[in-house]
């Protein structure tokens, strides 16, 4: 994982809850985190991997969801500003009074909060139902160098790869290393969900493998991703064909070729593909559709 130095805290748009009772405008979940779709993790073995994986970053950190603090706690213990950006009022408030001073928690929701500008390392326990919204959100913010990320098993293992890529992982591989760090029993969690975790980092890769060479340019990441769209979901029964239906400017000469350099027979998948024979494709104008 990258390492980066920053010391510039968060931007609070929610309410700090540090030292302090819950806000008095904020209603506190009278049913707690599960009804918000959290369990809680209290496995003492993950809680030590992830903080572990968080000690091999650099920077500020902020936590999505602290809840009780399991991570909050230790994670604090490495010396580091530390953000806890929590839904429900009455846990932020109960957290902010265990937490040292330089742990800030934050009432407010994830998926609304503007996280800092400068770098950061983001790190969290998921809400399996949230899961898909938040990568989202996670992927399109900026500045944030390294994430440690716990989720269910079987979206650990497709965001990493594992069995082939998927539509998500392809369209941001360019931007972004995805690698799995291990399996999470569903014993480790309170209440005990029906499926297992998984714990993935995600690090912003130094210099994407698309953009241009002196500044990111965000129309390059549109072009790229919706080409890698059209691939996934157009037809034909192998590369070959539906690349040639996705991308129809582009030579079906220099496609077979380009499936030659690398090995990948006409039949093979888009999930076959990696980060950088998606970055060639691209590169061979294939983002590029005719008018």
């Amino acid at each position: 994982m990258r390492k980066h130095h920053a010391s510039s805290p968060a931007r609070h748009t929610g309410t700090s809850t540090r030292h302090a009772g819950a806000p008095a405008n904020r209603p506190a979940y009278r049913h707690g985190r599960h009804e918000l779709g959290q369990n809680f993790l209290t496995d003492q073995v993950t809680i030590a991997a992830v903080v572990d994986l968080v000690a091999r970053t650099r920077g500020p950190i902020v936590e999505i969801g602290p809840g009780d603090g399991a991570l909050t706690l230790p994670l604090q213990e490495l010396g580091r500003r530390l953000t806890g950006i929590e839904i429900d009022g009455r846990r932020a408030a109960l957290l902010g009074r265990r937490t040292n001073r330089s742990t800030t928690i934050v009432t407010a929701d994830f998926l609304r909060y503007e996280t800092p500008s400068a770098p950061h390392v983001l790190v969290g326990n998921l809400p399996f139902h949230e899961t898909t919204p938040m990568l989202r959100r996670i992927l399109r913010a900026p500045a944030w160098t390294d994430a440690v990320l716990l989720v269910q098993w079987e979206v650990a293992r497709r965001r990493a790869g594992v069995g082939g890529a998927t539509l998500m992982t392809a369209q941001w591989w360019p931007w972004y290393e995805f690698a799995l760090a291990r399996r999470v029993p569903a014993a480790a969690f309170r209440p005990r969900p029906s499926v297992d975790g998984g714990l993935i980092t995600v690090t912003r890769r130094d210099r994407p493998l698309v953009d241009r060479a002196d500044r990111a340019d965000r129309a390059d990441r549109k072009r790229y991703q919706d080409m890698v769209h059209r691939v996934f979901t157009g037809p034909g029964r192998g590369l070959a064909q539906i690349v040639a239906a996705a991308c129809p400017d582009l030579p079906r000469r220099t496609v077979a070729q380009w499936l030659g350099r690398h090995g990948l027979g006409p039949t093979r998948l888009p999930k076959d593909l990696t980060a950088r024979q998606w970055a060639e494709l691209y590169a061979l104008g294939a983002g590029v559709r005719r008018r």
